[in-house]
């Protein structure tokens, strides 16, 4: 169980990135051949907790990992980012393109929020969305365990959200990854998995 009972209009889904260009097969990383079954896996686990969070009259947020397009719609990216993924070019993850939107499986989400580095604080209007729907806790899955969803868990909990870690609500390019990023978040923040956060929520 989690640690503060916060009632479900004040709770949300946090969806990490889950967007056609990271998961889909038709998407960036789909068609570079960068995709791994645990990140495909995602969408269909989520959903049953999604449903439920929208029946019960909780928020789904999405983030959006974007590369912004600069001119002649060449997109900004990262020195870091073009070393690891040198496939990346114009249209990917392009704000309003549909590589850069959630996922149809987990769609739609009340509130998205642009992101253009691991976590969805830095330079971003989350937090004030947040604050501004009422929201005091977060149930956190996506992708990857070990950038976005780490860094996003971590800044969540320095702003005082109560979070939870969905261990098998996210995922990385490798399961040992994912195992030592689920490990190292423990002492931050409750973890459970995705059927024991239906469970909670199901509860009266």
């Amino acid at each position: 169980m989690s640690v503060l009972p916060v009632p479900i209009a004040r709770t949300a889904l946090l969806l990490c990135d889950l967007q056609n260009d990271f998961v889909h097969p038709n998407g960036a990383y789909g068609r570079a051949g960068q995709s791994a079954p645990e990140i495909a896996a995602l969408p269909a686990r989520l959903k049953p907790l999604a449903d439920l969070v929208r029946r019960r009259g909780g928020w789904i947020v999405a983030t959006q990992f974007t590369l912004v397009p600069a001119k002649g719609g060449e997109p900004m990216i990262a020195s870091h980012l073009t070393a690891l993924r040198p496939f990346l070019g114009k249209g990917d993850f392009a704000p309003g393109a549909w590589g850069h939107a959630l996922v149809d499986e987990l769609a739609p989400a009340d509130l998205a929020v642009e992101k253009i580095a691991y976590s969805a604080f830095y330079m971003t209007r989350l937090e004030w969305v947040l604050r501004k729907a009422g929201i005091e806790k977060l149930y956190i899955g996506g992708i990857v365990t070990n950038g976005g969803v780490a860094s996003t868990l971590r800044e969540a909990h320095v702003r005082d959200f109560a979070t939870v870690l969905l261990s098998d609500g996210c995922a990385a390019f490798s399961t040992s990854v994912h195992e030592t990023a689920v490990a190292a978040l423990r002492p931050v923040s409750p973890v459970m998995t995705v059927a024991e956060a239906v469970a909670e929520l199901s509860a009266p």
